[in-house]
């Protein structure tokens, strides 16, 4: 078996192995995974965080040996939580951006570096150790940080999102750990019987007319969601649906909503 950590700020994952499949989800700068099979021009990996699956081209696998692979598993998860952040490998004077989300491995505080493979990189910026104090509140900080980010199908950064990445990403900032779907992610916490249960934090999820779960967004505050539809944004929503303040109409059917967050 061998395995794989990006050291690229966005690695875009393809649900087949080519360049006009669709992108299903986004490798971000820290996170490793396992390389299940090998073509001339694709890998098919598995990401370690989600167990999410996919293809990346080649020449973006930036492999790392099975001891370093395991030590990941292991260690503290650091994730950044400013929306950009300025990164510079040791000894090279050149910098380049990661994004909110990404994990920083085997981070020292104290000299504001991480370290991938042998190669040693300093970071300016904030991040949050596991797990986050008060984490409904991180949860809503954060994700105000993503407003008007445009919506990416597959998308998990503020250069896109979608609508599960980014309860995925605000819950992985928190210290969480939640699968890559919607429709995965409605099935973990505690169910909730009215939205005014709802606490900041909670998620509630949309079907479509045959009842498949098709959207996620964030509790904000009483009868109000911050979420990934064309762009982040924040709307009414109660038992009906998302009531759209902009079109004056409802956009999304109300299924279900879930307390992932132990209080």
């Amino acid at each position: 078996m061998r395995y794989g950590i990006s050291n690229l700020s966005i690695v875009p994952v393809r649900s087949e192995p080519r360049e006009k499949s669709e992108m299903c989800t986004q490798i971000l700068f820290g996170e490793h995974y396992t390389i299940l099979e090998e073509q001339s021009k694709w890998c098919q990996i598995k990401l370690a965080f989600d167990g999410n699956e996919g293809w990346i081209d080649r020449i973006m696998v930036n492999e790392v040996s099975e001891n370093s692979f395991l030590q990941l598993r292991d260690i503290p998860r650091i994730v950044t939580t400013d929306v950009f952040n300025i990164v510079q490998m040791h000894g090279d004077y050149s910098n380049f951006l990661i994004v909110a989300g990404s994990s920083l491995p085997h981070f020292d505080s104290a000299s504001r570096t991480f370290q991938i493979g042998e190669v040693i990189y300093h970071i300016q910026g904030n991040s949050t150790y596991p797990l986050a104090k008060n984490v409904r509140e991180v949860i809503i900080e954060n994700g105000l940080k993503y407003f008007n980010s445009p919506y990416l199908w597959g998308g998990r950064s503020p250069f896109g999102i979608d609508c599960s990445g980014f309860s995925q990403i605000l819950y992985k900032m928190a210290g969480l750990t939640i699968p890559r779907n919607a429709n995965q992610q409605s099935l973990l916490g505690d169910n909730l019987s009215f939205v005014e249960e709802a606490l900041p934090g909670d998620l509630a999820f949309f079907d479509s007319d045959d009842g498949a779960i098709i959207h996620v967004g964030i509790i904000w505050e009483k009868n109000k969601i911050i979420h990934s539809s064309g762009k982040v944004r924040i709307d009414n929503v109660d038992h009906f649906g998302i009531y759209n303040i902009d079109t004056k109409r409802y956009t999304h059917q109300m299924r279900l909503m879930r307390r992932l967050i132990k209080d």
